[in-house]
């Protein structure tokens, strides 16, 4: 009876090659801008708690208005995605009240109570 656990021969049939074995093409490297991009982060302000996401310039694909400034956020422009985590209603809630701000109005942003 063969063993099962015996490797398997390449198909070249020389062994030591690796012409037999699954995905022997080259690693893409990892962009590691790509993979942070999607990653919420926690921030707390005197304001609350805060879900703060980047966007990338390469994922920016809408005009939004920033509410810092009153100004467009245009396609093609880096800035952050801002929900509220403490939201009255949930999270749901928050997520559904998300803003696109410039990063520099988020992170210049008065805390002031109006």
């Amino acid at each position: 009876m063969p063993r099962s656990n015996r490797p398997r021969r390449p198909a070249s049939g020389k062994p030591g090659t690796a012409a037999g074995r699954k995905g022997n093409g080259d690693v893409p490297e990892l962009d590691l801008e790509r993979a942070r991009a999607g990653i919420a982060r926690r921030e707390t302000a005197p304001d609350g708690e805060w879900m703060v996401r980047t966007m990338t310039a390469k994922n920016a694909e809408k005009t939004y208005i920033c509410p810092g400034c009153s100004t467009a956020v245009l396609p093609g422009i880096a800035h952050l995605v801002v929900w509220k985590d403490d939201h009255l209603f949930g999270a749901a809630a928050g997520l559904a009240e998300r803003r696109h701000w410039h990063t520099n109005c988020w992170m210049s942003r008065s805390y002031r109570y109006r």
